[in-house]
């Protein structure tokens, strides 16, 4: 009786050689995939091992707050924050993303540069659905500056208003 498997088209193949095979195939079918390359003023970091750094060629965010207290909201509501930041480098400011540590924070950026002296907003929006207590959310914002990860906080306490039984 002759059993079937996944390399039944070669059942002359033992253990690695038919790993080997695998990869190989994988490897030869997946080399024609053409990849865009990223744009050049997003990662242009002028900095080598032999100039070193010179912070004064790069963009820098400066926020004009990095911690903002709702102060007391009811259980279930959503609050949102801006929070206003400036470029005070002499390069453009690319904001690549920014998350935030857990699924009931939302995080929106400038989807285009922000050019040396002007400011724009990263809008944070909270939903405390389900939360109780005193709440502290991380928001990351990844950029072009160095270093590149710049970060915000937000704290709420959150309510739960009891309910009358009869």
């Amino acid at each position: 009786m002759r059993t079937h498997n996944l390399f039944g088209f070669v059942p002359s193949l033992k253990g690695k050689a038919r790993m080997g095979l695998l990869f190989f195939s994988f490897f030869l079918f997946s080399c024609g995939q053409k990849q865009e390359p990223l744009p050049t003023d997003i990662v242009n970091i002028p900095a080598t091992a032999g100039k070193g750094l010179n912070k004064s060629d790069l963009p820098d965010m400066k926020f004009e707050e990095d911690v903002f207290d709702f102060g007391t909201i009811t259980q279930g509501e959503k609050v949102t924050h801006d929070f206003k930041f400036k470029n005070v480098g002499e390069k453009n400011l690319v904001i690549a993303n920014a998350s935030a540590d857990c699924g009931c924070t939302v995080a929106e950026v400038p989807k285009s540069s922000i050019p040396p002296g002007e400011g724009n907003v990263i809008r944070v929006t909270f939903d405390s659905e389900g939360k109780t207590g005193i709440v502290t959310k991380t928001v990351t914002v990844v950029t072009n500056c160095i270093p590149n990860k710049r970060i915000v906080k937000i704290k709420i306490n959150i309510f739960v208003p009891q309910t009358k039984t009869k």
